[in-house]
């Protein structure tokens, strides 16, 4: 579909809810359609993108998750968003998820640049939370490598204590019985779950009986410590790792906030470029109150950071009185 509407239209369109994005299947793994939507400016002009991953613990969660401020915001810098589904947890193990995410990347650098204009070698990743834990597994397994990582409260530790035990906060709640849990979720593979959702009862159980790594990753922590070495990123950072940022609030009660600084810490001892931005009292999911000093200086970080990756300065325009011009 081609778009003849100026820019500047466009995005008041869009953030207004009356322009679709494009969707497009990106794979079909058995009985389960993946697919991706696409949002960008009118024009033929090869754009950078930006492969953007939901949350939701990879139980739940949709690729239409994005908060429309922050999906304008990314469109006005001169980005295209493209959003993808994947299979979910627990009737998809995590090798399964992180191969859609393969699968996902392959379709994106080959597909992208006739169905849609983007730039294949100006891409960058981010998520938030489960989709920042995702981000990072892109640091190790993509190739080629992204052009940059973004990572809102994600983590990289998954078989840690914090999810392979019964934890503090969700453990407060009201308790949530095996045979209810398991009644919110199936047999066969599924994506993009609408939110909320019952499946957050499965991921409560979880968390109150800390087996979370068992039931999305088919594995015990504590028996089979050395099978979450490729799964879990901050076991694999190295000097190639691509330039990261990371965003967390110090009060998150759902990933803890040290996630983000083990990550750092890693990054800093393999030499990898990257910035922590830590939000001081800021919960999980803090981005969604763009409207505090705060948390869009934070964004504003983000969209630097980004275009600092992806969009090359313009060339000095001659005859302009700039040093060396005539």
């Amino acid at each position: 579909m081609r778009h003849s509407l100026l820019p500047a239209v466009w995005i008041a369109l869009n953030a207004c809810g009356q322009v679709p994005a494009e969707t497009y299947t990106y794979k079909t793994a058995r009985s389960c359609t993946l697919q991706a939507d696409v949002h960008r400016l009118p024009g033929e002009t090869p754009r950078p993108a930006i492969l953007w991953l939901h949350g939701g613990a990879l139980i739940f969660g949709h690729r239409g998750n994005l908060g429309a401020e922050q999906r304008q915001r990314y469109l006005r810098e001169g980005f295209t968003v493209v959003s993808i589904d994947y299979r979910l947890a627990p009737e998809t193990k995590l090798a399964g998820i992180l191969e859609d995410l393969d699968d996902a990347w392959r379709w994106l650098r080959a597909q992208g640049p006739r169905l849609f204009r983007i730039d294949p070698d100006r891409i960058a990743v981010v998520g938030h939370s489960a989709g920042g834990y995702l981000t990072l597994t892109c640091g190790h397994r993509l190739r080629p490598r992204p052009a940059a990582l973004v990572s809102f409260y994600g983590y990289g530790d998954i078989a840690g204590d914090w999810y392979s035990r019964p934890d503090p906060f969700y453990s407060r709640q009201p308790a949530v019985s095996k045979e209810e849990a398991w009644q919110t979720v199936g047999r066969e593979p599924l994506s993009g779950t609408p939110a909320p959702n019952q499946r957050f009862r499965f991921y409560l159980y979880c968390r109150q009986q800390g087996i979370w790594p068992n039931e999305v990753a088919g594995h015990d922590p504590r028996s089979e410590p050395r099978a979450f070495d490729p799964l879990c990123p901050v076991r694999n950072v190295t000097a190639a790792w691509p330039p990261t940022l990371l965003l967390h609030g110090d009060q998150d009660t759902d990933v803890p906030f040290e996630q983000s600084e083990q990550m750092a810490r890693e990054f800093k001892r393999h030499g990898v470029e990257h910035e922590l931005i830590r939000i001081p009292g800021g919960p999980h999911g803090f981005d969604r109150k763009l409207s505090d000093p705060v948390v869009a200086e934070a964004f504003e970080r983000v969209i630097r950071f980004l275009k600092e990756r992806l969009i090359p300065p313009a060339p000095p325009r001659e005859g302009l009185g700039l040093p060396g011009a005539r």
